[in-house]
């Protein structure tokens, strides 16, 4: 792949570190909470496994290019990823997130008093915390959307004693993540994932999604524990139960490429994750094409256009 020029952002973003639970976070944001109108609360957007809050960048700047600059967008990087600390963790586990979505909120929240509601947008892992979150704290979000957090396969509970013997044995072997020799590694890395991903934007990531060491090697912006197995089963039903509990209406995005079958086989098909967004009381489903998983990268002018006809309604 020939070197790219990064992307040229067309609205821009400032950081804050915050304290979250005895952790330094790393919170991106567009705007501040002087933009914030009962009809055009906070936009949180929460990013997937491996990535970082800038990830949306794209999205970000085509939603401003169709509503202009005036509404407050803040996207975290998740415990672990980006610039935000890492615990000193074995693995990772998804109320820990829920834990840290409730503590940035609270803390957000608090300088926009008159407004308590958000906007929750989740990706991925995120687009599964989202869910779960909406279902437990249901009268603080206003709209919600999921860009592909299909949940997992249905677990059996026979199947904890394997999976906790993986977890072990995992536990006993050193985790570490590919370095790469300059921005320009990582930025094909990315192409080679996502062969939508246009090399400008493949670019501009690369300097977000890593950053070198003291050795002058990239390194991935992620905890190695990330790769650890995690020893509890996914359990299909207290999932649904929560997705039951949500009260805001419900955007789900996917892409028309995206094969689940890479990750699950025939365990858990798309089919099946239709059949349970049922549980949600309001639902709107859309297809961005052409699209693969990270859609929000694929189709940001499209992804925006669905997003602002949803926020508006």
């Amino acid at each position: 792949m020939t070197p790219s020029a990064p992307y040229a952002v067309r609205r821009e973003s400032h950081s804050e570190f915050l304290n979250l639970r005895g952790l330094r976070y790393h919170v991106r944001q567009w705007g501040d909470a002087t933009l914030v109108t009962p009809d055009r609360p906070p936009l949180v957007l929460l990013h997937g496994w491996m990535d970082v809050g800038a990830s949306f960048q794209f999205a970000v700047d085509e939603l401003a290019a169709l509503e202009g600059p005036d509404r407050w967008v803040i996207a975290p990087d998740w415990r672990g990823f980006g610039l935000t600390e890492s615990p000193f963790a074995d693995s990772y586990w998804f109320p820990d997130y829920l834990g840290d979505l409730d503590a940035l909120l609270d803390t957000l929240l608090a300088t926009a008093p008159a407004h308590q509601q958000v906007d929750l947008l989740g990706h991925s892992m995120g687009g599964n915390v989202v869910m779960l979150y909406a279902g437990a704290r249901p009268a603080r979000i206003r709209r919600l959307v999921n860009l592909e957090g299909f949940g997992q396969p249905a677990s059996r509970p026979e199947e904890a004693p394997a999976r906790y013997t993986r977890w072990l044995d995992e536990l006993k072997e050193p985790t570490d993540l590919i370095g790469y020799p300059d921005a320009t590694g990582v930025a094909r890395r990315l192409s080679k994932n996502n062969p939508l991903l246009p090399a400008d934007r493949a670019a501009w990531l690369a300097e977000h999604w890593a950053r070198p060491d003291a050795a002058g090697r990239w390194r991935i912006l992620g905890d190695p524990a990330h790769k650890r197995v995690n020893p509890y089963l996914y359990r299909k039903d207290e999932a649904l139960a929560c997705w039951a509990a949500i009260e805001a209406p419900l955007l789900w995005m996917e892409g028309d490429q995206t094969d689940t079958g890479r990750w699950w086989g025939d365990r858990y098909s798309k089919a099946e994750f239709h059949d349970r967004l049922k549980a949600v009381r309001q639902v709107a489903t859309h297809v961005l094409s052409p699209a693969g998983h990270m859609l929000h990268h694929d189709q940001p002018r499209a992804l925006a256009e669905r997003l602002k006809a949803f926020l508006d309604e």
